[in-house]
């Protein structure tokens, strides 16, 4: 999405003028992989319109590969603002009918989603539509790219699934929201999901059932904000405390992690070091107003394996 922000910490309703950037969930995780050194593509829709022209461009210049964005002529480029607050950021979402939430199970067939060795998709997505829950359905659950026969890969990738709850969009079907978000987290290979959300979603309050509800999925990672982030895979269970960090602002942090996370996933890192790395990357935005890794991040890169 475009995103329209405040300059600085005061209110939106108090704002002469916005400043206008990008966001949006496996946005933010591709931007995050390429500033880490890592290949990334982003495959998705936007509007015809400055807004997706403008999101393509600067992913572009992050280094994300946008070949396989397509131009939706009749549907606008789905856009946000934030508003400061003395407690958190609000957000504010316009993006019912987006370009985005009128992709469908089709773009599950997209040949580009063979030839990777992540695929990492979001709650956010699968909460736009109908359509677009059936898209990660899909992927997700029925693994369609990697069981049609027709892609020549002899190995399917990981896939990757960050809950991230937003009850905004699923305040007309909340009951939607549960099943399906439990659904899809069980069904991917790794996933990332918030404590609080879990409690939020599923009532379920400590790390440890959490990880037994989400089973069988084989690699579940929760955060619980200040406190650290918790992983359990086979059997073994491993904690990373937060690292101390001034917090500016939150939004965007969630994706960064999983970036940095998923980095060490590509370079064969051991548990604590894929932990520490999400940390890291999460702390480079929590110490801005942005929502994606910024090029000094450059600087925590992964040494080549």
């Amino acid at each position: 999405m475009a995103v329209l922000a405040p300059p600085d910490a005061r209110p939106l309703a108090d704002q002469p003028t916005l400043r206008l950037s990008i966001g949006g969930a496996e946005s933010n995780v591709a931007c995050g992989l390429a500033a880490l050194g890592h290949r990334a593509a982003w495959l998705s829709r936007v509007g015809d319109d400055p807004f997706g022209q403008r999101i393509v461009t600067e992913l572009a210049s992050r280094g994300v590969d946008v070949s396989a964005v397509g131009t939706d002529p009749l549907h606008p480029t789905g856009v946000y603002f934030k508003d400061p607050g003395p407690d958190a950021t609000r957000t504010h979402y316009y993006r019912r009918g987006s370009a985005a939430a009128h992709m469908g199970p089709d773009v599950a067939r997209a040949p580009e989603l063979h030839d990777t060795r992540i695929v990492h998709l979001s709650g956010i997505t699968a909460a736009l539509s109908d359509s677009c829950a059936d898209l990660l359905e899909e992927i997700v659950v029925r693994r369609t790219p990697w069981t049609d026969g027709g892609s020549g890969t002899p190995t399917r990738p990981v896939v990757s699934f960050d809950v991230n709850h937003r009850p905004a969009l699923w305040r007309h079907r909340r009951a939607d929201g549960v099943r399906t978000l439990l659904e899809l987290a069980r069904a991917a290979d790794i996933v990332f999901v918030g404590r609080d959300e879990a409690e939020a979603l599923w009532h379920t309050a400590r790390p440890d059932e959490i990880a037994a509800l989400l089973a069988p999925a084989p690699l579940v990672v929760v955060k619980d904000a200040e406190h650290g982030a918790t992983s359990y895979s086979a059997g073994h269970r491993v904690f990373a405390p937060t690292p101390p960090v001034e917090v500016v602002e939150p939004v965007g942090a969630g994706d960064a992690f999983a970036a940095g996370y998923l980095s060490g996933v590509l370079h064969d890192r051991d548990e604590m070091a894929r932990l520490h790395l999400g940390h890291l990357t999460a702390a480079a935005v929590l110490r801005t107003r942005d929502d994606v890794v910024a090029a000094t991040a450059r600087g925590q890169k992964a040494p080549a394996s």
